[in-house]
């Protein structure tokens, strides 16, 4: 009786340690693979092999939590099967030569912390349906070529902590629901093409530490209601084209002391109260 209890054990065990991912997962990465031309990876995946083993893949509990090819000569586009990853909790493709729009079955990914795919070739808009993945704590597309303008629905991300487009070619203005963002703590958005106000709702902002709006085209008046940001130790929001006075505790904050670009293309930089509360008054 032992030795069959023994004998079922060690089956269970075996079953336990050789357990593969479904095949509706495994097909996401094969197409990963494919689609990125695996062949020519610097760190390679042998699909005849256990996916347990594959270079970057984690698993647990037979499912794909993590996928991390950083640095790892990936060229070509993200399949739409990347949706499939229900599970996954990081996917970390940064520094790579990914091309083509990041899939809009980004969004059933409800599981993702952190999205990093900087430092590629992406295009197009950001979908939507980015703001479907509820956990996001961390978005990091810096250095692509995105265009069009910002997701709404990445307002909803109340988990949001670090939301990082820089130098991109993103337009129009930043949604009214960003600033509700209150868990955020870094705002990247310089070198892009934004227009428009910076609200000064951006006070509701209330762990913001690092905003940076750098090389845009925003103008109106720098709302004094940045000074409310208790936790902000690091801003530029110079060369753009707002206006009007600015106190001497934003000045010093803000990197270039405030210098903006005006109507002529002119660099100049905007004057500064000695009295933190006066009121505004457009530049001459």
């Amino acid at each position: 009786m032992k030795i069959i209890f023994t004998y079922v054990a060690l089956l269970f065990i075996s079953a336990s340690v050789f357990a593969e991912i479904s095949s509706t997962e495994k097909n996401a990465l094969v197409k990963l693979n494919k689609a990125t031309k695996g062949s020519q990876w610097t760190n390679k995946w042998d699909l005849k092999s256990p996916v347990s083993g594959w270079y970057g893949v984690e698993i647990k509990n037979d499912k794909v939590v993590s996928i991390n090819l950083m640095n790892n000569n990936l060229v070509g586009v993200l399949p739409n099967e990347m949706g499939d990853l229900t599970s996954l909790e990081t996917l970390n493709l940064f520094r790579n030569d990914i091309s083509g729009v990041l899939p809009a079955s980004i969004g059933n990914l409800k599981k993702l912390t952190n999205l990093n795919i900087a430092f590629n070739k992406i295009s197009g808009h950001l979908p939507e349906t980015i703001g479907n993945a509820s956990q996001l704590k961390s978005i990091e597309l810096h250095m692509n070529r995105l265009t069009g303008v910002l997701p709404v629905n990445l307002g909803n991300l109340s988990n949001l902590e670090t939301l990082s487009l820089f130098n991109n070619e993103i337009e129009g203005e930043i949604p009214a629901s960003y600033y509700q963002l209150k868990s955020l703590k870094v705002l990247l958005l310089n070198s892009n093409k934004l227009s428009g106000k910076l609200e000064k709702e951006v006070a509701n902002l209330t762990s913001l530490e690092t905003l940076s709006l750098f090389e845009n085209r925003m103008d109106g008046q720098v709302p004094i209601d940045l000074e409310k940001l208790g936790n902000l130790k690091e801003m530029n929001i110079s060369y753009n084209m707002f206006n009007g006075l600015v106190s001497r505790n934003l000045a010093k904050l803000d990197t270039l002391n405030m210098t903006m670009v005006n109507e002529q293309g002119v660099a100049t930089t905007l004057k500064v109260s000695i009295d933190k509360n006066s009121a505004y008054a457009a530049d001459e």
